[in-house]
């Protein structure tokens, strides 16, 4: 689906690129402005009757304070909005007071425009409040034995104010994207009072190991010491997707020469 809807973004694009007014110098696109301006407003549930979403300009706000606002268009029968996964969802009816459209899930959202000034409360925070995975700093050790040599690997889970988008659906199939703090890793190994490894790690260092769409919505969540051989010093670390238990486990060694290798646990 996401693949599908892409494409007819980009051919939508380069559509509406493709239009353009060379003598007043003003791109002429096919979006429906007069759609869009029935739009603006506060749309509520008709069965809930709960606030859901708010239209201003071109944008679309969510009532969760956690949901990042989004833009869209409308072209024809269809509503595109550009999140984090663009998506596109069909009109199914649309009147000054009345906004039908059918979910991912092919299930009719029935919205009609709020007349009740309180249900402006619901938007009241203008900030997305981003979630934060790891509050405060986590301090993990531990001690291997190597050729009766006593080895201690630390581990600092640093909260950053790097931000992942994550896109998910409700139950009938409306999609958001909420957006959380990513980590930094701090990674160290000592002989004694002797330090003989260290180094900061970020989600970026696994760019050759995962594509780019796994990385982008995955936290660097966690990092445990394994050991030490003849290889190097031994970290596991694990990348998961924000409050999910989708994870991939990744194996860090680093060598005597302090080069790091990278590989995803399979």
């Amino acid at each position: 689906m996401t693949l599908k809807v892409s494409a007819i973004l980009t051919a939508l694009v380069v559509s509406l690129a493709s239009c353009t007014n060379r003598h007043a110098g003003e791109v002429s696109i096919r979006e429906d402005f007069t759609a869009k301006q029935l739009l603006q407003g506060i749309w509520v549930d008709d069965e809930t009757d709960m606030p859901l979403i708010r239209i201003e300009g071109d944008t679309m706000y969510y009532v969760n304070p956690q949901s990042v606002p989004v833009s869209f268009k409308i072209v024809h029968d269809t509503i595109y909005i550009y999140s984090n996964e663009p998506v596109a969802y069909k009109i199914e009816r649309q009147t000054e007071y009345s906004f039908w459209f059918h979910s991912l899930g092919d299930e009719v959202i029935k919205l009609h425009k709020s007349e009740n000034t309180e249900d402006s409360l619901a938007f009241i925070s203008r900030e997305v409040e981003v979630i934060s995975t790891t509050p405060e700093v986590v301090k993990k050790d531990s001690v291997v034995m190597y050729k009766s040599t006593r080895y201690r690997g630390y581990v600092y889970i640093n909260p950053s104010k790097m931000k992942v988008f994550k896109t998910t659906y409700s139950e009938n199939g409306i999609s958001v994207d909420n957006v959380y703090y990513d980590n930094v890793i701090h990674i160290c190994v000592y002989e004694g009072t002797k330090m003989l490894y260290g180094q900061d790690i970020t989600k970026k260092m696994f760019s050759d190991i995962f594509p780019a769409e796994i990385l982008e919505q995955t936290i660097l969540a966690d990092m445990d010491f394994i050991g030490v051989d003849e290889e190097g010093y031994h970290y596991q670390a694990t990348l998961g997707i924000p409050e999910s238990s989708v994870y991939n486990l990744v194996n860090i060694v680093i060598g005597v020469d302090k080069a790091m290798s990278i590989k995803k646990v399979e």
